[in-house]
């Protein structure tokens, strides 16, 4: 396979957004807009911008694997766990199906939320035509539970940093459970903010993750630097 050459730019920007690496894992900031695996798009995925990367700095004329355990939306920005072996991604998918992931997300919210901290319980549902989901009356059905816990943490001029934790995984679960206490996330148009960002991303970003290397047996634990436009954060 003949890998693209990225520039010295592309090049240093992949590299400054590398958090960890190994000879099993590789742990990506990645920006608002990205996306982490191939899509209807066509868009190059990181996952591909990656093998290219690692292939163009390891001088690497065979295959590069780069598996996939979890994913992160496209207009979501922060922490994204590679697999660079089969056996860790078969490992790593089975501790994100069996909740061994620890992750906490920091959200830019319009509102400050009230109380200040709390425990989100609600049934959701998910449209597909719409790519949008939402609170249901109750368990039905379509209807999954989710479950988050969210804490706030400080002010801006305009905005509410909120710190989550996801007990759930579900589609959207963040900005909808936000949405739905009055409390959407900056540049979300589709859950309620009044604006979108300039960069067309929204304003959750994954921030800290923790879980036992699925190979070395130790323990993990990282946080992402915001993005730059996350001004007086």
């Amino acid at each position: 396979m003949i890998y693209r050459q990225l520039d010295d730019q592309e090049f240093q920007s992949i590299e400054g957004r590398i958090l960890y690496e190994d000879n099993h894992l590789l742990i990506f900031n990645k920006r608002a807009g990205e996306i982490v695996q191939g899509d209807k798009t066509g868009d190059e995925p990181v996952s591909e911008t990656l093998k290219a990367f690692i292939a163009q700095r390891d001088a690497k004329p065979g295959q590069v694997f780069m598996g996939v355990p979890h994913r992160l939306d496209r207009p979501v920005s922060g922490i994204v766990v590679l697999a660079k072996t089969s056996k860790a991604l078969e490992r790593l998918n089975a501790m994100f199906r069996e909740g061994e992931v620890h992750k906490t997300y920091w959200a830019l919210c319009c509102a400050r939320p009230e109380p200040s901290e709390a425990l989100l319980t609600d049934w959701m549902t998910r449209n597909e035509k719409l790519n949008k989901s939402f609170i249901a009356k109750g368990p039905g059905r379509e209807a999954k539970e989710a479950k988050l816990k969210y804490r706030y943490l400080k002010s801006t001029e305009r905005y509410h940093l909120v710190e989550v934790e996801l007990l759930t995984g579900r589609h959207h679960q963040i900005r909808c459970q936000l949405a739905h206490i009055g409390c959407p996330i900056k540049g979300d148009l589709k859950y309620g903010a009044p604006r979108s960002n300039p960069d067309g991303g929204i304003s959750l970003h994954a921030r800290s993750i923790r879980f036992i290397h699925p190979v070395k047996k130790t323990e993990i634990s990282l946080e992402a630097p915001v993005p730059s436009s996350w001004k007086g954060i």
